[in-house]
């Protein structure tokens, strides 16, 4: 099945990453094999590290093997770029999910290939797949459920994905990584048919969501990645209609054909339709990309009340001005980051234990381990873009009166006076 998988260039959360950090340009298809390794050998560290009777299986390591292999295979150009903020312009509120995708396109490539797998293989192959997804979780197995949190965990958000992306990505992107999962590996146990940890590796378990919370504030969101990320799903929504990208997603024999050429693609068709979205690339590839202006973080007690910022709300904050600013002058991007539950803390749902003559499992309250990890477990920063750099000034002075209306405060990481009023000087 190795041959058959559809791959993109980027695997990383922000498919445009290796615009910002070069190093990142690892595809998917290494993710993939990394997970797939790493899902064996939790599998046979627990089955070494359990009693002789306990119930692991060849079957299922080969099982949660091809999980890891396949888990990833629906997602479509750019990744979570693809899936967050392309498609919503197009789907109007339809549910559409890179794991669902993922089902469809395995058992697309099953059928086209004529590839002979046992069904019940398959069948659990699939449901670890979406086992951390909503509908996953309602029709988690009865037995052995700690299989299915191997590959992807929906209890706690402690799995094989994150110990091979967070470690991959950040070597690539030269910004070092301080969690350990080989600790972590070398020390779970099964109880009570949950995948649980020494008590001392606690930190060990927080360093990894903590980890992913700083990769995607420095890395997958950083503000000239999003930048880049909102002209490219610009580009691929003006392109949309003449290439009918957002219809492959219904058809796993056209989805396979969707990568990260998508934009090179756009690039080189000289259709007249096509000029609006080709402009857009070519101004990526010249770096004339939009103009970040500031960003704010949304006060704590905001945050469950908080609603979308538009371009709208920025125009009409705009006051003297030499411009009047119109909503397509102004991009927004919401980024949320957080341990991988939202407002919840993700350790109130991992599970430890003593020692390894333990047989009793249970949680560990924060204030018993540390007062330095934070009580709140979410951030929600808001960054206003300026899509022609002549605007950056009247952007910038709308979207501070803005702040300052809402807020009462503005952010501090406003665009520095001299870049506002730069010339460019090439008038692309």
């Amino acid at each position: 099945m190795y041959s058959c998988l559809p791959l993109t260039q980027s695997y990383l959360f922000a498919g445009l990453t290796n615009t910002v950090y070069p190093g990142a340009v690892h595809s998917r298809f290494e993710h993939s094999l990394g997970v797939y390794h790493l899902a064996g050998e939790v599998a046979y560290r627990l089955r070494a590290q359990q009693d002789p009777d306990f119930p692991v299986e060849d079957f299922d390591i080969k099982t949660v093997k091809l999980a890891g292999l396949l888990h990833d295979i629906g997602h479509g150009p750019f990744s979570h770029t693809f899936e967050r903020q392309f498609l919503p312009r197009f789907l109007s509120g339809a549910p559409w999910s890179h794991e669902d995708m993922s089902i469809s396109m395995i058992d697309y490539i099953v059928d086209k290939h004529h590839i002979d797998i046992e069904p019940e293989c398959l069948k659990k192959a699939k449901n670890m797949i979406v086992a951390s997804t909503e509908h996953g979780s309602r029709n988690s197995p009865t037995e052995k459920q700690f299989l299915y949190d191997i590959v992807a965990n929906g209890r706690n958000g402690v799995d094989v994905d994150k110990f091979d992306y967070l470690v991959r990505d950040s070597r690539a992107c030269g910004v070092g990584c301080g969690f350990m999962f080989p600790r972590l590996m070398g020390s779970m146990r099964v109880l009570g048919d949950e995948i649980c940890y020494r008590a001392k590796d606690y930190l060990t378990v927080y360093k990894l969501f903590s980890t992913r919370a700083e990769m995607h504030r420095t890395v997958y969101t950083h503000a000239k990645v999003k930048g880049i990320e909102l002209m490219a799903v610009d580009a691929l929504s003006k392109a949309n209609e003449s290439l009918g990208i957002a219809d492959a997603v219904q058809n796993p024999g056209e989805f396979w054909k969707l990568d990260d050429t998508i934009l090179k693609r756009i690039e080189v068709d000289e259709r007249p339709e096509l000029k609006e979205a080709r402009d857009l690339v070519l101004r990526i590839r010249r770096r004339d990309i939009y103009q970040f202006c500031n960003e704010f973080a949304v006060p704590k007690e905001k945050l469950d009340h908080f609603n979308d910022v538009t371009p709208q709300d920025i125009i009409c904050s705009q006051k003297s001005s030499d411009v009047t600013l119109k909503e397509e002058d102004i991009a927004v991007s919401t980024v949320q980051i957080d341990l991988t539950r939202g407002s919840s803390n993700p350790l109130e749902s991992v599970k430890f234990f003593q020692d390894h003559d333990s047989t009793d499992k249970f949680t560990i309250p924060v204030e018993h381990i540390s007062h330095l990890i934070p009580a709140v477990c979410q951030d929600k920063i808001v960054r206003v873009y300026a899509k022609k750099p002549e605007l950056v000034e009247a952007v910038s002075q709308a979207f501070e009166n803005f702040q300052m209306t809402t807020y009462g405060v503005k952010g501090i990481l406003a665009t520095p006076e001299k870049k506002r009023n730069r010339k460019r000087l090439f008038p692309y």
